[in-house]
Parts: structure tokens; C-alpha cells; sequence
């Protein structure tokens, strides 16, 4: 037996609450990790509110990345032996102290880093490689503007986008958080409670050759103003919702690329495929320090609920870490 972070009933934090289970059994394909450390996401909020169920298969236990140990082999698995430090994205059960993961979607803990610094990767680093390198075909001399800089996708995107000489504008949502942005590497940071990041990119001549959205509502409008010609907007969650009013003449007359991704619902065959990818393009760059997961603050398994309420505050700059 095990603990598991359950959710009692769509909800606040509070419904997070933990639980004795038995320890999942990995099956074909699959590996068994004893987590030291699970990543805290935004698609994690959203299944507790009863809007992201798991894909089918998957445990209802939340929690999409995790470090840790391999204690337990299925057949097939080729490349991993118990004892073997990993870290894996999941579909799912990453919140509780033991967790199943596909062989090909997990990957080595990158040289020098902690384990709760690898249970901060898989979720951010596959989600940017995903949408900023592979659908937004982002190239060095190129110019990215990301929105909500400070969260674990933001400040990794800005990371990353540095390390392949691409130019960064950020918003984010304070002075501080600005200034963090800046040390990230950001070369502009907006404050986009005081500044309106369209007017003031106008104002200062700056477009975006690829814009990364978690926003949506009246940002998508704002997008089609700032993004340069040929530029390609990449749509990856709607915080101020989905449905919105635009004008899309920019799409025409700048021949614009609108497109956007989940992760969560893929298949382990397209996982693997940014795996293979991030194991040969960013791996070096984590294992040189070019790179890595800025953690915000950590949590015992048990206060998940803590942790949920840190994230919804938007308190915090980089990952929010749970320690079984």
C-alpha cells in the first residue's frame, strides 16, 4: 500500500486529500518509480475543478511529472534497471509515492541536478519543446513573446529560447515578477496589470515572430496586433476563456499561423518523439547549467491542497515541488 493524493469531489484545494491505495503494478512497456518529487501543473487545477478528466487508462490520482527510483520493471522494458534515477511525464498519478510511467516517456535525471529539480521538468520542458520548437518553429535571431513569464512554462520557454539565440519579450504580472523575468533572461519584461503589452510593443517598435498564449479571451486579439509577419501564434490553455471576439484580418494580411496543442492526451508513441528530442537538443544544456527548473517552494504529499493554493494565487516564480 501507498499514499495517494485523491480528489474527494470537484473543487477548491481542500477537496485534495490523501489516501491509502495499492502500489500500481507497471505493465508492458512500463517502469515503476518510488517518486521523490512531483511537479505541481496547471492541468492539475483543472482536474480538480472537474474539467480535465484523465485520459481513459490512466489513474485518477493527479500529478503529470515526477523523479524518482525505478523499483519495478514490465516486460519489454529494455533500457532501464531498478535503481535507475529517472524522471517521467505521466498521464496522470504523479501525486502519491509510487507511480507508473511508459519506458519512453521517461528519461535519465539530467547530471547535477536534485530530484525535485527533475520532477520540475518533463511537464514545462516537453509542453515548450512541443510548442515553441517543434509547432512554432521558433529559430535564433527570431523574436518570442510569452505570456505569464514566471509560471514553470514561462520561465522555462524564456530559458530555452535563450539557449537557441532567439530574442524574449515577457509579460508577467508585477514589477518583481517582471525583474524575474529579466534575470531569467528575458530581454523586454511588461507588467500587464499597468501596461497594455500590445500598445507598448507598438509604442516601442517590437513584434513577435512567435507568441505562446496561455491566456486567450481578449489576448487573442492582442496576439494578431504583435505578431510579425509569417509569425506563427501558439495556443496552449485559455485562463480568461476560450471563446472570443477578434478581428482576423491579420491572419490574412500577415499570413499568420494560428495553431495549439494539448499534451496530456497523446499518444506514448508522440511523447517518445519529444523525449528523443529533448534528450539530444536540451539534456546538454541541463547537464551544463545552461538551464534548469527554478523552484518556488516545496510541499509534503500531504499538503497538496497548500500547494493548489499557492498556484491559483499566482504568488510564485518557477515550480511548486510535492515531497512524498
Amino acid at each position: 500500500m501507498m499514499t495517494a493524493i485523491a480528489i474527494r469531489e470537484p473543487g477548491g484545494p481542500e477537496v485534495l486529500v490523501p489516501e491509502r491505495v495499492a502500489v500500481p503494478q507497471p505493465g508492458t512497456g512500463q517502469i515503476l518509480i518510488k517518486v521523490a518529487a512531483a511537479g505541481v501543473n496547471r492541468p492539475d487545477i483543472l482536474q480538480r475543478l472537474g474539467g480535465y478528466p484523465p485520459p481513459p487508462g490512466a489513474p485518477s490520482t493527479p500529478g503529470l511529472e515526477a523523479a524518482g527510483k525505478v523499483v519495478g520493471v514490465g516486460e519489454e522494458v529494455r533500457r532501464y534497471r531498478v535503481g535507475d534515477k529517472v524522471c517521467a511525464l505521466v498521464p496522470g498519478g504523479g501525486y502519491a509515492e509510487h507511480c507508473v510511467a511508459a519506458e519512453d516517456n521517461a528519461l535519465p535525471i539530467p547530471s547535477g541536478l536534485s530530484m525535485e529539480e527533475a520532477a520540475g521538468i518533463p511537464e514545462t520542458y516537453f509542453t515548450v519543446w512541443t510548442n515553441v520548437f517543434q509547432r512554432g518553429a521558433l529559430k535564433a535571431g527570431e523574436t518570442l513573446l510569452v505570456h505569464g513569464g514566471t509560471s514553470g512554462i514561462g520561465s522555462t520557454a524564456i530559458m530555452l529560447a535563450k539557449a537557441f539565440g532567439a530574442e524574449v519579450i515577457a509579460t508577467a504580472g508585477s514589477d518583481e515578477k517582471c525583474a524575474a523575468c529579466l534575470k531569467l533572461g528575458a530581454d523586454r519584461a511588461i507588467n500587464y496589470r499597468t501596461q497594455d503589452f500590445a500598445e507598448v510593443m507598438k509604442e516601442e517598435k517590437l513584434e513577435a515572430n512567435v507568441i505562446l498564449d496561455m491566456v486567450g479571451g481578449d489576448y487573442v486579439a492582442r496576439n494578431l496586433k504583435v505578431a510579425a509577419m509569417h509569425g506563427r501564434i501558439v495556443q496552449i490553455a485559455f485562463q480568461k476563456g476560450s471563446k472570443v471576439e477578434a478581428d482576423l484580418l491579420p491572419v490574412m494580411l500577415k499570413r499568420l499561423t494560428y495553431t495549439g496543442s494539448t499534451l496530456r492526451p497523446r499518444s506514448v508513441a508522440e511523447k517518445a518523439e519529444i523525449a528523443r528530442e529533448l534528450e539530444a537538443k536540451v539534456w546538454p544544456l541541463l547537464a551544463q547549467g545552461k538551464c534548469k527548473p527554478i523552484i518556488h517552494a516545496r510541499f509534503a504529499l500531504a499538503e497538496a491542497a497548500m500547494a493548489h493554493a499557492l498556484m491559483e494565487s499566482s504568488a510564485h516564480v518557477g515550480k511548486i515541488i510535492l515531497i512524498p
